[in-house]
């Protein structure tokens, strides 16, 4: 990690413990964190990777080395500390998590006063005091102390509650099976819901680092057993949360994993209905179902590039109250605008309760579009003279180039090539009317990116 010029990817610091990411990386990236707060006090706190409690000491080495006062929070869901943080004013915090990646990676989210992650000007700042070794240490007696911070949890799922109507909810009993991803999903979730009235069976709830019931993405390939279970318990939901709990991608009554595409143009649809004309921001690589709501509901459409950070901040700029990823994000800013699994599990309860609808009733009604995804190798140093090749052959199409370039048809299909930012590769999502439709774009723009590829080689 020392050795490449950005410490941040798309979503805060991220390494293989031990060989990428090490206790001795964590308190350099603690202290240079640290000086970029200039003595501030801050909220630390991580997720359930067995490698957490020993970065998590790194970075609060390094914190209070530089001054900072810490309160530590412990081991709790991703937007429950991004909560605490802006409940409690604090100058920021830091969360030890890799969120969605393999056990053996680990990683380090830097956020604002506000909750949200900070800005990539922000931590272009924090890379430049790091790789410069310009940390500002602190005199020996005036170094930073470190208290704990009991009840985030508590008050995040509080805080849930009050933007919800938790009697309406109640009455209709449901049943619900979460799936906890062995982490910190498990702390909070089953806990709101039988608050609200539900009957809550989990799986993999039990906290281990090393992910034994399923890997932490809730990638449909990894849901099988979760979808058995809600089949198996006659349940009305089913919700399986990433690592660290900011994402929850839904299964319907009937067993159905449903994209979170889908769960999100549901959730900005009664949005909308009770929000007229508002902004809705998503990444260009939500599906064109997402527009047709938006503009069906009469709201207000912003694209931004992938990223989760990215969302965020536009929220915060336009001061936007919802937002959405096609991965299963949901970002509800009247809590805050972060993502948030447990939130959106609040929010689909609130939708099923209002329209006292099955949620597979009620995302039947959507429009109904077919996503295939495709990717191409590519070496790093081609990616933007492939991209820049990629946009004069299409110069006559309808288009935008915000992130990689998204080419839209009068059949209302739809293509997005993208350059990864983590691998060596080009990823493409097509999306159509017919599944048929949306392989053949697959194929097609595969066969004419690595033809722009070998041609630039």
């Amino acid at each position: 990690m020392t050795d490449q010029k950005r410490l941040f990817g798309t979503n805060g610091i991220r390494g293989l413990v031990n060989k990428e990411l090490t206790p001795a990386t964590a308190i350099r990236i603690g202290s240079a964190i640290g000086t970029f707060f200039n003595r501030g006090e801050l909220l630390v706190g991580l997720d359930a990777r067995t490698s957490s409690p020993m970065f998590a000491r790194a970075v609060v080495s390094g914190l209070t080395a530089t001054g900072c006062n810490v309160l530590f929070a412990g081991m709790a869901p991703t937007p429950a500390l991004q909560f605490a943080v802006n409940k409690h004013r604090r100058a920021g915090g830091v969360i030890i998590t890799a969120s969605h990646n393999p056990p053996e990676y680990n990683g380090i989210k830097v956020i604002w006063r506000d909750g949200v992650e900070i800005s990539h000007e922000q931590e272009v700042k924090i890379e430049e005091i790091y790789f410069v070794e310009e940390a500002r240490y602190a005199d020996w007696n005036k170094l930073g102390d470190v208290q704990d911070l009991p009840e985030v949890i508590g008050e995040y799922v509080e805080s849930i509650k009050a933007h919800v109507n938790v009697p309406r909810i109640a009455l209709r009993h449901y049943s619900v099976v979460v799936d906890a991803a062995n982490s910190v999903a498990g702390l909070a979730a089953p806990s709101l819901l039988r608050d609200l009235g539900c009957r809550v069976t989990t799986i993999n709830a039990n906290i281990d680092g090393t992910f034994p019931g399923r890997p932490p993405e809730p990638r449909p390939e990894n849901l099988d057993k979760t979808a058995l279970m809600v089949k198996a318990v006659d349940a009305d939901l089913g919700v399986a949360f990433d690592g660290d709990a900011d994402r929850s991608v839904f299964i319907d009554e009937q067993g159905e994993i449903r994209a979170g595409d889908e769960t999100f143009a549901l959730v900005t649809k009664h949005f909308l209905e009770e929000n007229k004309g508002e902004k809705i921001i998503t990444p260009i690589s939500s599906s064109t179902m997402v527009e047709d709501i938006v503009k069906a509901y009469g709201g207000k459409l912003v694209w931004t590039k992938v990223g989760s950070v990215t969302v965020s901040q536009t929220m915060k700029k336009l001061k936007a109250k919802l937002g959405g990823e096609e991965n299963g994000g949901i970002f509800y800013g009247p809590l805050h605008p972060v993502r948030d699994g447990t939130m959106a599990t609040a929010l689909m309860l609130e939708i099923m309760s209002k329209t006292k609808q099955r949620l597979s009733a009620l995302l039947s009604e959507l429009p109904k579009y077919f996503i295939e995804k495709g990717k191409v190798e590519c070496p790093e140093e081609l990616k933007q003279k492939v991209l820049q090749s990629l946009v004069r052959q299409l110069k006559n199409a309808k288009k935008s180039t915000i992130d990689g370039v998204k080419i839209w048809f009068d059949d209302k299909s739809a293509i997005l090539i993208r350059p990864s930012g983590t691998e060596p590769i080009y990823r493409l999502y097509a999306e159509a009317k017919t599944r048929e439709k949306a392989l053949k774009l697959i194929n097609e723009y595969s066969s004419k990116l690595k033809t722009t590829i070998h041609t630039l080689n």
